[in-house]
C-alpha cells in the first residue's frame, strides 16, 4: 500500500484486482482502514474507485485478491451476506412511502419483531433530526433532509461498514458544505467504519480522517489531509489536490536536511534531502498560499524570484495573482484578504517580487 495504515486493521483489501474485459479497473489495491474510520476514495472520473466500492459492496466480484472484514474474506459473499449497507448519489428512496416507511423497509424485509422496528427507526428518525417529518413523503423534503433519509435507512440495519457514492453530489454548494460537518456528527456518534466515494478534494478533505487518491486503479497515496496536502509523494497528486506550482529542474545539491534544484526560474532551496542522484530530473512543488508577495525586494537570501503580473482574481476571502517571469514560467499566488477593507497595492503590470521559505517546497521524483 502507498501511505500509511492503522495499528488494527478492521477492513483491508489485498492485491484486489477487477478486469473489465481489457480494462484494467482495479491494479494491485491493498488498503487497511481501522473500525470507526472516515475513509475516502479520491479521484477523477474513471480512476476506478467506485468499481472499488461495488467490489467492497459485492455487486461486483474481483477478478484476484481479498476483502478481510476483522479477518474474514468475505469477497466471494453476496451482497445480503456481507454486513455492510450502501448509500447511493441517488439516495434510492421510495416516493410512494413516507419516511418512517422507507427507514423500516430493510428492517421489515429481515423480518424483525414489529417492537424492534418501531424502535430502531425512532431512534434513527431522531438520530438524523427528521422525527416531526416522519410521515412525510419524501419529495416533501428538502434535498439535505432526503440525504438523511438515506443516511438513516442506511444505518438501520445496524451495518459494521457503511459505503457512500458520491453521498453529497445531488446537493447544491452551500447546502454540500453545511452537509458535510452533519453528515461527519452522525456517523461518528454511531461509531460505524464508513467508506466514501467522492471527486470532490474539499468533500473528501473536510469528511475523512484519511483519503486514498487514486487514478488509473491504483492508489497512488495514502494520508491524512494534511499530509496528501502538504507532502505529496508524487506529481499527479501534488496536482489533483488543490492547486500547485510545479517547477521542473535538475537536483544539484542533496544534503540529508537539505538539497538544491536548478530550475529554469532559478536555483531552488528545499529544506528536505531526497537521496538522490546529483542532476537527476525532479520537481519542486509549492502552493499559491505558501508564497509572498510585494514590491518591495525582501531580505531573504535565497528562493527569491521577480517577475509581471499578468492576471488578478479576487475571491472574497483571498486574491490570486498570475506572474509571469522572465524564463515564461506562470507562478499563481494567493494573498488572503484579512481586513474587510483591505485592497492589495499590487495590480496589473506591476513588477514584484515573490518569495518563500525553504520548508514549504516537496521535491518529487515522479
Amino acid at each position: 500500500m502507498v501511505g500509511n495504515s492503522p495499528k488494527d486493521a478492521y477492513l483491508v483489501t489485498e492485491q484486489l484486482v477487477k478486469h473489465f474485459d481489457e480494462v484494467l479497473a482495479v491494479d494491485d489495491v491493498n488498503l487497511s482502514i481501522a473500525q470507526g474510520e472516515i475513509f475516502a476514495l479520491l479521484g477523477s472520473s474513471g480512476c476506478g474507485k467506485s468499481t472499488l466500492l461495488r467490489l467492497l459492496a459485492g455487486f461486483e466480484s474481483p477478478s484476484s485478491g481479498r476483502i478481510l472484514l476483522n479477518g474474514q474474506d468475505v469477497a466471494r459473499l453476496a451482497p445480503y451476506e456481507r454486513p455492510f449497507n450502501m448509500m447511493f448519489q441517488s439516495y434510492a428512496l421510495f416516493p410512494h412511502l413516507d419516511i418512517w416507511e422507507n427507514i423500516a423497509f430493510g428492517l421489515k424485509r429481515e423480518g424483525l419483531p414489529k417492537g424492534d422496528i418501531l424502535q430502531r427507526v425512532g431512534e434513527m428518525l431522531d438520530l438524523v433530526q427528521l422525527s416531526p417529518y416522519a410521515r412525510r413523503k419524501p419529495h416533501q423534503l428538502s434535498g439535505g433532509q432526503q440525504q438523511r433519509v438515506a443516511l438513516a435507512r442506511s444505518l438501520a440495519k445496524k451495518p459494521k461498514v457503511l459505503l457512500l457514492d458520491e453521498p453529497l453530489g445531488a446537493l447544491d454548494k452551500k447546502l454540500r458544505d453545511q452537509t458535510q460537518f452533519e453528515l461527519v456528527n452522525i456517523i461518528e456518534k454511531v461509531g460505524v467504519t464508513c467508506v466514501m466515494v467522492t471527486h470532490d478534494q474539499e468533500e473528501a478533505m473536510t469528511m475523512a480522517g484519511r483519503i486514498a487518491v487514486m487514478s488509473k486503479g491504483r492508489v497512488l497515496q495514502v494520508g491524512s489531509p494534511g499530509e496528501v496536502y502538504d507532502h505529496p509523494s508524487n506529481r499527479f497528486v501534488a496536482d489533483f489536490i488543490g492547486n500547485v506550482n510545479l517547477f521542473d529542474g535538475q537536483l544539484s545539491i542533496d544534503l540529508p536536511d537539505r538539497c538544491v534544484v536548478d530550475a529554469s526560474i532559478g536555483e531552488i532551496h528545499v529544506g528536505h534531502g531526497v537521496s538522490g542522484a546529483v542532476n537527476m530530473p525532479v520537481t519542486v512543488a509549492i502552493r499559491p498560499e505558501k508564497i509572498e508577495i510585494s514590491k518591495e525586494r525582501p531580505a531573504a537570501d535565497h528562493n527569491v524570484f521577480s517577475g509581471r503580473v499578468k492576471e488578478i482574481a479576487y475571491f472574497g476571502s483571498y486574491n490570486t495573482f498570475i506572474v509571469l517571469t522572465s524564463d515564461g514560467s506562470r507562478v499563481k499566488i494567493t494573498e488572503a484578504n484579512t481586513s474587510r477593507h483591505e485592497l492589495s497595492q499590487i495590480t496589473w503590470e506591476d513588477d514584484i517580487f515573490f518569495w518563500w521559505s525553504d520548508n514549504v517546497g516537496v521535491v518529487l521524483r515522479d
